[in-house]
């Protein structure tokens, strides 16, 4: 991934967020990339689910979250082209049919191309290019939960002291 797809992804996008981007792109096909290549026109959305989770971090901490993960089959079939945005978004409306879909739960991507594992991602905001629209998905690290709180703590307090209107103050680095 180059430094302006790295730029592009936006960690933990929600399904809403998905679903607004691609309503303005209805007739644009959807192209999805992972691993530094796109997947095949003859791609199947094979799975949707949505799942609420209760766990406790390695910090002891209870955590609770929604999540809806779509399952990716990265095949091609015949002459078929990238299912327009409109389908994708047919599809995800079909499910909310039957499934209980948050819209603002986590989103995470499965995709295989059948003969490797299934891989998570996330996904990036949808781009417009080249008469198509464009989601990167990037692969979704492991975490601890704790140090990611306390990274953005540690980052929320030298922003607050060291920013535009905190000057150089003794926090500063």
């Amino acid at each position: 991934m180059n430094a302006i797809d790295k730029q592009l992804v936006k960690e933990d996008v929600s399904l809403g967020f998905l679903l607004d981007a691609l309503a303005s792109a209805e007739n644009l096909p959807l192209v999805f990339h992972y691993d530094g290549q796109p997947v095949k026109p003859g791609y199947h959305v094979t799975e949707v689910k949505a799942g609420r989770f209760s766990a406790l971090d390695c910090g002891a901490n209870p955590e609770a979250w929604s999540e809806i993960f779509v399952q990716l089959w990265d095949i091609e079939e015949g002459d078929r082209t990238h299912m327009p945005a409109g389908r994708f978004g047919a599809i995800i409306r079909k499910v909310s049919e039957h499934v209980d879909l948050d819209g603002s739960a986590r989103l995470t991507f499965e995709v295989s191309d059948g003969v490797r594992p299934m891989q998570l991602y996330c996904a990036s905001t949808p781009v417009p290019q080249g008469g198509a629209l464009h989601v990167q998905l990037v692969a979704r690290p492991a975490s601890c939960k704790p140090r990611d709180r306390w990274l953005a703590e540690e980052t929320a307090r030298t922003a607050a002291c060291c920013g535009p209107s905190g000057g150089n103050g003794a926090c500063c680095p």
